[in-house]
């Protein structure tokens, strides 16, 4: 069983590739209730956690799933010995993400076997000085991935117990300062809006993965569960959907591939 989040669909790419070469079901984790997960060991060869890296940690969503697991899943997977990884997507680097993932299951009674990042495309485009990449860095990245998606299968495949993350350089400084800080000021839902270009044609709210922005009267409204994803922005064919002033004249990226 492969658990997914994604919003530009890096990670979903990367988990339905995953979950074809590893014979693995995937589920997307907002249409998921973590109540009723348990393990099936006829059908659960291993269970996976494919993730975008947010501000060098793990996306809320992500650990409220962890932490809403059924306690009875948790004993199973001791039982079984059942095979348990991650794979954290990313535009360079992961800081401290993987153990803080790591944290979250230990406290549910799970150990992380092994560990990937993947790198992709960069998507963040929120604040100054971040956005995605040129379209030669893009591509290379695309490319790149596919290989490395190929080797991550083979070793989940192998069972393979070890971490190949590439963390960067302060990564214990970034994750402690950046990502509670992100978690409290990283998003403004007031910010989101949509210019004159708008041409109702809903991409926006049906990409969004918590189902956050509504069409009324033909134009995009967002609600306050935002996950700062950024898939809306990136999928809006016109680049009518904006944060503030933030992501004015900036690029679009949304992973295709696969699709």
């Amino acid at each position: 069983m492969i658990y997914y989040f994604s919003g530009t669909h890096n990670s979903r790419y990367a988990a339905l590739r995953l979950g074809s070469m590893c014979e693995e079901d995937v589920r997307f984790i907002p249409d998921t209730d973590p109540y009723t997960q348990e393990i099936e060991p006829d059908n659960d060869k291993s269970i996976g956690f494919v993730f975008p890296v947010y501000a060098w940690g793990v996306p809320p969503i992500v650990l409220d799933f962890i932490k809403r697991l059924p306690e009875s899943m948790a004993a199973r997977i001791n039982e079984e010995s059942v095979y348990t990884w991650c794979v954290a997507t990313c535009g360079d680097e992961t800081g401290m993400a993987v153990e803080m993932l790591k944290k979250a299951l230990r406290e549910r009674g799970i150990n992380l076997s092994a560990a990937w990042s993947l790198i992709m495309p960069n998507v963040y485009v929120l604040l100054p000085g971040f956005g995605v990449d040129t379209k030669d860095v893009e591509k290379r990245k695309l490319n790149e991935a596919i290989e490395r998606i190929k080797e991550i299968a083979g070793k989940v495949k192998m069972k393979e117990r070890r971490d190949d993350v590439h963390i960067g350089p302060m990564a214990r400084l970034k994750t402690a300062l950046i990502y509670p800080l992100f978690k409290r000021w990283g998003i403004d839902t007031k910010k989101w809006h949509y210019t004159d270009n708008c041409i109702g044609c809903g991409k926006c709210a049906n990409v969004c993965p918590v189902g956050n922005i509504a069409m009324i009267d033909g134009h995009p409204h967002w609600g306050k569960d935002c996950t700062s994803c950024c898939g809306c922005y990136h999928i809006c064919p016109t680049h009518s959907a904006e944060y503030g002033n933030s992501t004015k004249g900036k690029g679009q990226y949304f992973c295709k591939s696969g699709e």
